[in-house]
């Protein structure tokens, strides 16, 4: 019975996988990721059911599309089958199983579901634009509320902790609506503040200090190898375009994971 499970979590999480190649793909060029229909990047010929299921389509058309014969980049496979293979490692770790498959470990997934969404979808925009999309953030604000509100339901001594959160997120949109936007001025380190907040609400301050730190340790590793390149002549760039570059977004959702992960694992062999 436990197979089964892992099989539609695998599933669910290959379906997910390519919905994410589907959102950074669209979000930042203003597309509609929900009502218009699915379409090959080169010959724009609209794809049939057989074309959209996860990882088998691309099998069994050879990684190539149906129409035009192009070549697919493997890495909507790739990531297909890493989201597939990630849901089942998060859900072992959560003790999801038969036994003690009830309505809290379900929800428990489902917003761990909708908050990796989010953090794969801002981290995916971010690595290829180096900026927040507002839609993405507003929506993880959203999904963080709801997650709130939960949370206080099945632990109502929390809920002062949880208004803080609400009153900073007040202050920091407050912030980038009114004062920002008339300024012109860039909205990108409140993106991330934003960001961190949801991270917070969602895998807790302890998790949240380890991926600020390892972050801030990642991007100084990062800056102090471009900088040995600049010495000796092997980079164009100067540092401030170096500096620009950096996707701060990316490097918080990789160890954000990473140590929720970790959390999870310690929670599940070592307590």
């Amino acid at each position: 019975m436990d197979l089964i499970i892992y099989i539609v979590i695998f599933l669910i999480g290959i379906f997910f996988g390519s919905f994410y190649t589907l959102a950074v793909y669209r979000i930042p060029n203003r597309e509609d990721i929900i009502h218009t229909h699915s379409y090959c990047p080169n010959c724009k010929h609209k794809l049939g059911i057989l074309d959209l299921i996860p990882v088998f389509s691309y099998i069994f058309l050879g990684g190539k599309c149906r129409y035009c014969k192009e070549k697919i980049r493997p890495r909507y496979f790739i990531i297909e089958i890493l989201s597939g293979i990630f849901f089942i490692v998060v859900a072992y770790l959560m003790k999801i199983n038969y036994q003690n498959l009830n309505l809290e470990v379900i929800l428990n997934f489902a917003f761990f579901v909708l908050y990796f969404t989010f953090i794969v979808i801002i981290a995916g925009i971010d690595s290829e634009y180096r900026k927040m999309d507002k839609k993405v953030l507003m929506y993880g604000v959203i999904i963080s509320l709801i997650y709130m509100v939960y949370l206080c339901i099945i632990d109502f001594e929390s809920i002062y902790r949880y208004v803080i959160y609400l009153i900073l997120f007040i202050i920091l949109l407050l912030i980038d609506t009114i004062y920002l936007k008339k300024k012109a001025l860039d909205s990108y380190p409140l993106d991330i503040l934003i960001t961190i907040i949801i991270m917070i609400v969602f895998t807790s301050e302890f998790i949240v200090i380890n991926t600020v730190i390892a972050t801030l340790l990642s991007i100084a590793i990062y800056l102090i190898l471009r900088k040995v390149q600049i010495a000796r002549g092997k980079s164009k760039k100067t540092e401030k375009e170096i500096n620009q570059e950096i996707s701060i977004g990316l490097y918080l959702a990789i160890t954000n994971i990473m140590f929720y992960c970790i959390t999870l694992g310690y929670c599940k062999f070592l307590v």
